[in-house]
């Protein structure tokens, strides 16, 4: 190896100083490596995946050597932006397309951002994002009848409207009350009430009156009220749902504030006054 100072405070490893165009405007302080760099004690030597290879682990000393033995926990940490171009020189395997996939960066475990993360939704990301748009919402767990070797799949309701439910028993009664906090969540226009008498005599069950707070319910020939209910409610707190639009793709919805690469999480509005409209189902 051929170690060369070619000019004060420049340090030249290798025969060729590739950072050399006449004249030598060179900072201060230039080291110019012709060859793989070795940092700390790392699995690539005496063969090397990159030209610059560094590990925390540190290198043994030798016997002589009365300097502390370098520690840290990082291999390597910036105090200052970095940014990463990639070559085309690296694959893994194909992309949703067929083709090859170029890994500009590859993460080999969890990663940890703890500031805003701006990406395109591309392969195998975005047919997720795509298949999660066009399928069922569904859960999946292990049956629990049947136990292990039987799953259970159960699936969300789906329709035109941003809807919530409220159910359970009226006994003893006339009046259903609804959750205190449906009077700021609900549009009391859009309730609709189900009512399933329990019992082999014969009912004449009738919804008197709601408000989002209440539900009145009156027997006409009076007789004791015992029933199942259901009742359903439109949410006011965010905009209505638009359920028909023109596009190609989920990216063409109307309003920009469901979209990632249009508007960043933390700048979403769901009430903005752009798309706001009456409840998709009215019932007064």
């Amino acid at each position: 190896m051929n170690i060369s100072r070619t000019q004060t405070d420049k340090l030249l490893v290798g025969t060729n100083d590739v950072s050399y165009v006449p004249p030598d405007t060179s900072p201060t302080g230039t080291a110019v490596m012709n060859g793989p760099v070795y940092i700390g004690k790392t699995s690539a030597s005496p063969g090397y995946e990159a030209f610059l290879n560094v590990t925390s682990n540190p290198s043994s000393q030798l016997p002589l050597d009365t300097q502390p033995k370098a520690k840290a926990d990082l291999s390597i940490k910036s105090d200052g932006n970095v940014t990463i171009e990639g070559d085309g020189k690296t694959s893994h395997g194909l992309d949703v397309s067929g083709g090859a996939s170029i890994d500009v960066l590859r993460v080999r475990g969890d990663a940890y951002f703890d500031g805003k993360v701006d990406c395109g939704n591309k392969g195998r990301l975005a047919s997720r994002f795509a298949a999660a748009d066009a399928s069922p919402k569904p859960f999946d767990l292990e049956h629990p009848t049947k136990g292990k070797g039987h799953r259970l799949r159960y699936a969300c309701i789906e329709g035109p409207e941003v809807a919530v439910y409220y159910r359970g028993r009226l006994k003893g009664s006339n009046k259903i009350m609804l959750p205190y906090y449906w009077k700021d969540l609900v549009h009391e226009e859009s309730i609709t009430v189900q009512l399933q008498p329990i019992g082999d005599r014969h009912f004449h069950l009738n919804v008197v009156s709601f408000t989002n707070e209440w539900i009145l319910v009156k027997e006409a020939d009076d007789k004791p009220i015992d029933c199942f209910y259901h009742v359903y409610g439109e949410r006011k707190d965010i905009n209505p749902l638009i359920t028909e639009y023109e596009g190609d793709g989920w990216e063409d919805y109307p309003d920009p504030n469901y979209d990632p690469n249009k508007v960043d999480s933390d700048e979403k509005n769901t009430k903005d006054p752009r798309f706001a409209g009456p409840p998709n189902t009215i019932t007064k």
